[in-house]
């Protein structure tokens, strides 16, 4: 989202979240005008050794210092900074905040205007749990041992989204006069959120939205993939009469997933792309495929 519009100027987040969704959440904020500032440990965050493109990418124009807050100085710090602070950010998990003296029930003493928004592994019982977004994903059945790994983190992704969410109900809740609260975000619950399809049923193989539609699904062409998703009948119809079909196919048969198949088999990645321009056709060319196609 591209906007000059920033409802949370005078906001200000202190962030102590590291890895993906926090800094995610913290970049929209910043966005949206909040004031923000980032504390790292003071060696620097882990994921810049281990995926640099990806730290340079998640902090970007972020305000970050370098504090330990595991001695009195650096706590003395914090605490300082808090009092200034109307939202904290954390990805700790709970037990920690509590050996860093940073329990909800001391916050709210110390800094009573604090809302407190922690991304967790899962939400009360789960908030102490190790995971990570490839558990995640594998629990709520996004994913199945032997399938390839996943090509992007989305219960961290979808985390960071409720994580934002979290931000703007605090600045709202601020505006209402509202007191302040603690706001967990569990990764387990992100990722059982993007799941709800699964629990449907309409994503499972041979299912409507799982290949068995005939207008929706991957194809390969002449020179790679494409993935067509002529769901809507006006746009399987219109497929239909661009492919040359015979009259009453049927979205769910063999026989047109078969005509459909060959049709796409015999054009060009590019051909495929062009048709797509002009005939109004919901088709795009994988970008794996081989000479662009």
């Amino acid at each position: 989202m591209s906007t000059s519009f920033r409802p949370l100027r005078g906001l200000r987040i202190l962030s102590l979240g590291l890895n993906v969704p926090a800094p995610i959440a913290l970049q929209r904020a910043k966005a949206l005008g909040a004031k923000v500032l980032k504390v790292e440990p003071p060696g620097g965050e882990a994921l810049a050794q281990a995926a640099p493109r990806a730290y340079a990418d998640l902090n970007a124009g972020i305000r970050i210092v370098h504090k330990d807050l595991k001695t009195e100085s650096g706590l003395a710090w914090l605490q300082a900074e808090l009092a200034r602070c109307d939202v904290l950010l954390t990805s700790f998990r709970r037990s920690a905040m509590d050996r860093l003296g940073l329990s909800w029930r001391t916050l709210q003493r110390a800094h009573p205007q604090l809302w407190h928004v922690a991304v967790v592994s899962g939400q009360g019982q789960r908030a102490d749990e190790a995971g990570h977004d490839l558990t995640y994903q594998a629990e709520v059945g996004l994913l199945a041992p032997g399938s390839p790994m996943p090509r992007s983190l989305l219960a961290d992704m979808a985390g960071a989204e409720q994580a934002t969410q979290a931000l703007l109900m605090a600045a709202l809740g601020r505006l209402q006069g509202a007191r302040p609260r603690y706001l967990e975000i569990g990764l387990a619950e992100a990722a059982a959120e993007l799941a709800r399809p699964v629990t449907w049923g309409v994503t499972a193989p041979g299912a409507v939205l799982g290949g068995g539609h005939a207008f929706y699904r991957f194809l390969r062409c002449q020179d790679g993939w494409v993935a067509l998703a002529a769901l809507e009948p006006h746009f399987a119809a219109r497929v239909a009469q661009v492919a040359g079909l015979a009259a009453g196919w049927n979205p769910m048969g063999v026989e047109t997933h078969r005509a459909v198949a060959r049709w796409v088999r015999r054009q060009t990645g590019a051909a495929l792309r062009e048709l797509a321009r002009t005939q109004d056709l919901p088709l795009v060319v994988c970008p794996d495929a081989p000479n662009g196609g």
